[in-house]
């Protein structure tokens, strides 16, 4: 190994190294390997390029920088106590300790500088690819010649397992066929991973799959090369019509004598010993932890000043466009901060008893298109099943490459980079994303769902035929687990309307939530509008008593398509039996639980024990609202070929057969 400079650049990227490996060392836990091969291609972008304002890290015209590699936060940390995030460095020192800013992986809201959750691979590339998105979608609406309000580039950094997985290959070819020119991508490739070298599973031409999917690629021989490093990367940003790759060779835990180029690296502390060696190497103080040089500081401080004058000239640039626009400044402002515009609401169409039947799905697409027309920021699609989904804004174009103005996404056969570039579509501002698909496809974006609920983000998933109803496709197409799977994610409200008022209220709830994401399963079928007046009032609260009955003798719950069935088999039961059977909608458990008790109480009272829970999905979960007494009328087991009036009819949901289950459970 040659020995390192020592000239202030360098100086600073040591520091960068040290503090990374001694964070994972005091923690003994983390990852110091990529950290230290990283560290020069992560100074060059934070020092020369970045276009942002420590000082105010939610300025909306900075440039966003995206850790995709979530495992490489020792480093992201280590940047943003230098260039003056805040971060103190007893916050470095407390690395992945219980109630630290600086968690084993970067998670939004922790710490200001941090602009996405990350660690699952691949999907900070699709959250990158979101955010480039919405910066081209704004410009394209705001910009006026000579004032650009908004004209920023979006960074990433990943590794090959980044590379590896599903999401970013579908987000990368989406990113490629948009021509999304400002958007970077650095790709640490040290052709390591935890099971040894890359070429046990991966020995792909990483460039010539880049430029067969319309990126500019950009090769760095050497990652401590700052000058190369830095040309590639302004290469990058001159190519202005296409995304740019800039693929880094790097070696895994640089400077470590007996662990460089070693899988030992990936995930584990080097050891006090090794850490001695290295930062000998390094021509760093080989006795002293969390070593920072004046000089260093001083150096990297310097964003404080040059990012105050970055947003000074912005904030000059907006005071003449609000002068000469003000009321596309008004219009600017409401979206970036989230404000749903004035009226935004007051086009949804409300539905009557007396009209044919419809499926929520289409009542969804009625509802979408009358808040479109209000609510400018509203913007998505759906995976290739827009026909279907019932999701596209009929008073809006298409966006695609050089047309970014348009609100409707094509995002092709690509569940799972829809659901992680609708989050960097949020997180980047100015934009309220939805996306669509099959109920059954959710697995396909479950992980991008997670971590949009983690951060608390109020995306909104688009789901329809949501039940064995579908029909003819048969079980391969036939969600039967996915609502309750759905139900499983913390801090997702899922939503599953009865009706097409419900669905105009479940649209209107979901807009206005702001710090949760919403999933709307709707219907493929048909189904009558309830005759509910007292609908709108008690919605939010995820369920209420559909019929008014005194001293009821039992409670029938159900959600979605089977409400209006159990309201036939309640009729049934008065007029055949005499038997008082009152009949709750309970389109959302989430909301429900999040009700006042004294609510919850006059819904499903304590007294009345006979209850009987209707639901064409897996009967987990039910119990809590039955009870001891209670039974469910579900399906546990996949669907089959066949209509799907057929299908639910020989898996019980009709009327007569919900009777009969009643009658069953107040005779025992």
């Amino acid at each position: 190994m040659a020995e390192a400079k020592t000239n202030l650049d360098q100086l600073s990227v040591t520091t960068l190294r040290t503090l990374s490996i001694d964070a994972v060392q005091k923690a003994n836990s983390g990852h110091p390997g990529a950290p230290m091969g990283l560290a020069p291609a992560a100074y060059v972008l934070f020092k020369r390029f970045l276009k942002h304002n420590p000082k105010n890290p939610a300025w909306v015209d900075r440039d966003r920088f995206v850790l995709s590699g979530g495992h490489v936060s020792s480093l992201l940390y280590s940047l943003l106590y230098l260039f003056g995030y805040g971060l103190e460095l007893d916050d470095l020192k407390n690395f992945r300790q219980w109630g630290s800013k600086t968690p084993g992986h970067p998670e939004y809201g922790e710490v200001p500088g941090v602009e996405t959750t990350t660690g699952p691979l691949g999907q900070g590339i699709a959250n990158a690819i979101g955010m480039a998105i919405a910066e081209r979608h704004m410009a394209a609406r705001f910009n006026m010649e000579k004032n650009e309000i908004i004209n920023h580039f979006t960074y990433a950094m990943c590794g090959d397992g980044d590379l590896m997985e599903g999401v970013a290959l579908e987000s990368i070819s989406l990113a490629g066929h948009l021509g999304l020119g400002k958007l970077i991508l650095l790709y640490d490739d040290n052709s390591i991973t935890i099971e040894g070298k890359t070429d046990i599973a991966f020995t792909e031409d990483v460039k010539a799959k880049f430029e067969a999917q319309n990126w500019h690629v950009v090769t760095v021989a050497d990652g401590n090369d700052l000058e190369e490093i830095q040309k590639a990367i302004q290469a990058g940003k001159d190519a202005v019509s296409r995304p740019t790759l800039v693929q880094i060779k790097t070696h895994i835990a640089y400077g470590s004598p007996n662990k460089q180029d070693s899988s030992d690296a990936h995930g584990a502390p080097l050891g006090a010993d090794e850490i001695k060696l290295t930062k000998q190497f390094y021509g760093a103080p080989v006795d002293k932890d969390f070593y920072v040089p004046e000089e260093v500081l001083e150096n990297c401080g310097k964003a404080l000043n040059y990012g105050e004058g970055f947003e000074q000239t912005w904030q000059e640039i907006f005071d003449g466009y609000k002068a000469q626009y003000p009321e596309k400044a008004a219009s600017f402002v409401d979206a970036v901060s989230g404000f749903l515009t004035d009226g935004w609401d007051e086009k949804i169409p409300q539905f009557n008893p007396e009209d044919a039947p419809i499926a929520t799905r289409a009542a969804s697409g009625q509802v979408l298109n009358a808040i479109a027309d209000n609510l400018p920021t509203l913007m998505g699609g759906s995976a290739d099943l827009a026909p279907s989904n019932k999701t596209y804004l009929n008073n809006s174009t298409e966006f695609q490459k050089d047309a970014w103005e348009g609100r409707n996404i094509r995002f092709g056969v690509r569940e799972h980079a829809m659901g992680a570039i609708m989050t960097g579509m949020f997180l980047h501002s100015g934009i309220r994303p939805y996306g669509g698909t099959f109920l059954v496809f959710a697995d396909y974006m479950r992980p991008s769902i997670r971590l949009a609920a983690l951060m608390n983000l109020p995306i909104i998933y688009v789901f329809t035929h949501d039940s064995v109803a579908v029909g003819e496709d048969g079980p391969t197409h036939q969600p039967v687990e996915h609502v309750a799977s759905l139900r499983a994610i913390m801090g997702l409200n899922v939503v599953r309307p009865a009706d097409a008022n419900e669905t105009a209220l479940a649209w209107k709830k979901a807009l206005e939530t702001l710090d949760a994401p919403t999933a709307l399963i709707l219907s493929r079928q048909k189904l009558p509008t309830l005759d509910v007046s007292h609908q709108d009032g008690e919605f939010n609260y995820g369920a209420y008593t559909i019929n008014n009955i005194i001293d009821p003798d039992m409670i029938l719950i159900a959600t979605g398509s089977e409400v209006h069935i159990c309201v036939d088999a309640a009729n049934m039961l008065k007029k055949d039996h005499n038997i008082k059977a009152a009949v709750v909608s309970m389109p959302s458990w989430e909301l429900f639980e999040k009700a006042p008790a004294p609510y919850r109480e006059r819904i499903l009272p304590s007294s009345i024990t006979k209850r009987l829970a209707v639901e064409a999905g897996i009967s987990m979960g039910w119990d809590k609202y039955i009870g001891a007494e209670g039974k469910v009328i579900g399906i546990d087991k996949f669907g089959a070929s066949a209509p799907g009036g057929t299908v639910l009819k020989e898996y019980g949901f009709s009327p007569e057969n919900i009777v009969k289950n009643a009658l069953e459970l107040l005779n025992t």
